[in-house]
């Protein structure tokens, strides 16, 4: 049987990228050879930054953007054949490399239809308009006779190879206006549901993410931790490490200690062996709160009112609720351990890894080594799929450290799963108190939202090193992030419903943990509290949940999505013991509209337990590019949420993190997930909406209406399942 070792020794090569990602590349056997790599500025505005008409009529599309599971390759692959009249099956993807693909930030924010495949599409309906017309001029036929099919451009009897009109260079023209979009005056592709060509590579167990990259010499790495966050080195017994088998090298700066061994099983045992003798400086954190709201209540917070609006004067009389909610510290919790390599030779540092932004871990690292951009080089690899900021950056700026003590070397590092458990950016933990008063009608007048949480999002988008985990442990001393970025922490706070008053307050703290953005930001709790406080008031205007939520709605899409969930759940009848709910929000009040019902059943033991039994979801991202994708992207984030609603906490003491495994942070396993049906409203007539964190919150809300309903309890607390 064929092994990878053996593989190699046959091929004398390794194969960088997938036929996915772009052009296969190959390495030589030997120490010192290294990835072909470019640091050229990419001009966004020029057709080609887009994509590369290929001699052989495919075509190469190029976007800065990541694949992270959520499926845009395929949605950006479909735009671009729309566009260029190519089969799909004749198109390529190259994602996310320094110096190759335009520079667009982060993958995040559920952007990456509005934004990249948009710029795609642009780029290729210009590149055809461009193609036909130097056709038009070389054959001296009109333009409205020239029609363009899979690389070839067919004038009357003649029939030219694209690449004979362009006379093999590429399109450099610069990005303009089309005339015409085919997938809005044709759209033959788009609106179709294309499969996926990474799903089979998954399938088959492939060689495809970051974890499976090897290379001839390559070295193994593990990074020593501290016991919590702001433990310093203090002592290190290093005898006789130096004569061990495998041994290659113990790194130490500052704090961050790690150790590089021959193979990756001996790093691991060096990583533990060196553990056992290290002296730390104990510096605990705060323990786990018994009453967590209490808590966050009691750090110093930066207060603020973000929204004031409408006249608070004439609210008089009627019913005042109030309530309040909260959502613990939850994970990204990724299948795969983080994972990433670098070599650094000739004076340029090379980087293998899953990061959503490329571009600025490009430059943060460059600010924390010392380097020139120009001289660090970063290749995007798919890592186990993730929604947010993991530790994908940090393992690349540690692989990075680890590379320029041994140049010339690939070094291989990859995280422990409780590493990735303990260290990761975790999502914020939240507090949200709503006051209301309603009218005789049973319409909202007024409305008081305050929230209390960390800043959400700390990416490495600014170039200050303090936003890398090793960061904060270099000699040189970065610090640490500071409180992050307040819109995320008020991301759908204002509610979208009409009210005669609102006023929101938030108060900005900084937590014992470290925060960053994960799958809707602030979003999810927002939306769960104010939908659960939704139903609350319904109770209180003695309405029906769904006419509730439609009386005090007036945009028309709003109201479709929320019809269609009542039609598609109107048979649905909750036996003893079951209860139903839904939950509705726009993300961000300005892209999807996303309406979730869910059915569960509770059982009586010690305390009640909730199990999901089928979930119902609708959503409306405008043009719909892959109904398919589109519909894989609603039931995945409304799993993953009802799993954070039901599960998901992170625990810690004085001495650091202690959910550390999937038995002390568990979600849900397969024999729990929840049958799912989800439906799109699709308008090819609107501009796609990004729809990747739509799901997160009505999902929330959704699970816990139907358990009040269920038990008669209202619970406000995350999660219900303790």
């Amino acid at each position: 049987m064929s092994t990878r070792r053996t593989f190699l020794k046959q091929a004398g090569c390794i194969s960088i990228g997938f036929s996915l990602l772009g052009p296969f590349s190959c390495i030589s056997e030997g120490k010192g050879s290294v990835m072909p790599y470019s640091n050229k500025e990419i001009d966004p505005e020029q057709i080609d930054a887009w994509l590369e008409l290929l001699a052989d009529g495919r075509l190469k599309v190029i976007t800065g953007k990541m694949e992270l599971g959520q499926g845009i390759s395929i949605a950006v692959m479909q735009v671009a054949a729309e566009e260029l009249q190519v089969e799909i099956d004749r198109v390529s993807i190259h994602l996310a490399e320094t110096g190759v693909t335009p520079d667009e930030g982060i993958t995040a924010g559920s952007r990456s239809i509005e934004t990249s495949a948009m710029n795609v599409r642009r780029a290729a309906a210009c590149a055809r308009e461009v193609l036909i017309s130097m056709a038009a001029e070389k054959t001296g036929l009109p333009v409205s006779e020239m029609r363009l099919e899979n690389g070839k451009i067919k004038a009357g009897n003649d029939e030219f190879d694209w690449t004979e009109i362009i006379e093999g260079e590429q399109i450099s023209k610069q990005v303009y206006e089309p005339e015409e979009i085919y997938a809005k005056t044709r759209r033959k592709l788009v609106g179709t549901p294309v499969p996926r060509p990474d799903l089979e590579k998954m399938i088959r167990g492939e060689e495809f993410y970051v974890q499976d990259l090897r290379f001839p010499g390559m070295l193994h790495a593990r990074v020593v931790r501290p016991p919590s966050y702001k433990s310093g080195l203090k002592a290190l017994e290093e005898q006789n490490l130096a004569n061990t088998s495998g041994f290659v090298k113990l790194v130490r700066k500052g704090s961050f200690l790690a150790v590089i061994a021959e193979k990756e099983y001996q790093a691991i045992k060096f990583q533990e062996e060196i553990n056992k003798r290290c002296e730390w400086e104990s510096k605990p954190i705060p323990s786990t709160p018994e009453e967590l709201k209490s808590y966050l209540k009691s750090l110093p917070a930066n207060s603020a009112i973000d929204e004031e609006r409408g006249d608070w004067s004439s609210a008089s009389g009627g019913k005042v609720v109030k309530a309040s909610y909260s959502k613990p510290y939850i994970m990204h919790a990724a299948n795969g351990p983080s994972c990433a390599i670098a070599i650094y030779e000739n004076e340029v540092l090379q980087i293998w890894c899953h990061s959503q932004g490329v571009y600025p871990l490009r430059d943060t690292i460059a600010n924390m080594l010392d380097l020139p951009k120009e001289q660090v080089y970063i290749k995007g690899v798919p890592g186990s799929g993730c929604y947010g900021h993991n530790a994908a950056d940090d393992v690349a700026a540690e692989a990075a450290l680890l590379a320029k003590e041994i140049p010339g070397r690939h070094i291989r590092l990859q995280w422990m799963r409780e590493e990735e458990h303990a260290w990761e950016p975790y999502g914020s933990a939240m507090i949200m108190e709503h006051e209301a008063s309603l009218d005789e009608k049973g319409q909202i007048q007024t409305w008081s939202y305050e929230l209390w949480s960390d800043g959400h999002s700390t990416r490495p988008t600014s170039g200050d090193p303090a936003n890398l985990l090793p960061g904060r442990y270099l000699e040189k001393g970065f610090g640490v992030p500071g409180p992050g970025w307040r819109g995320g922490a008020i991301r759908n706070a204002p509610p979208i419903y009409k009210t005669g008053a609102f006023k929101l307050t938030s108060n900005i703290f900084e937590g014992p943990l470290r925060i960053s953005a994960l799958r809707g930001l602030g979003a999810y709790a927002n939306v769960f509290g104010i939908e659960c406080f939704m139903d609350e008031l319904a109770e209180k205007a003695g309405k029906d949940p769904f006419e509730f939520r439609l009386a005090h709605l007036e945009d028309e899409r709003a109201i479709d999505c929320l019809k269609k969930l009542k039609d598609m759940t109107s048979g649905v009848q909750a036996e003893t013991g079951q209860g139903f709910g839904i939950g509705f929000a726009q993300y961000k009040n300005s892209a999807s509209y996303c309406a979730v019902a869910a059915l569960v059943e509770t059982s009586e033991e010690e305390t009640k337990w909730a199990v999901v039994k089928k979930m119902w979801g609708v959503i409306d991202s405008g043009e719909c590019i892959n109904p398919d994708g589109l519909k894989n992207q609603t039931e995945g984030g409304m799993i993953q949420s009802a799993s954070w609603t039901l599960l998901e906490q992170v625990k810690w003491d004085a001495n650091g993190i202690t959910s550390l495994d999937w038995e002390t942070y568990p979600m849900l396993r397969f024999e729990e997930i929840p049958v799912v049906e989800v439906e799109v409203i699709d308008r090819p007539e609107m501009p796609p909406l990004g729809a990747g964190e739509a799901a997160q919150g009505p999902s929330a809300a959704a699970v816990v209406n139907a358990i009040s309903a269920a038990t008669g309890n209202r619970l406000r607390d995350l999660p219900v399942n303790r």
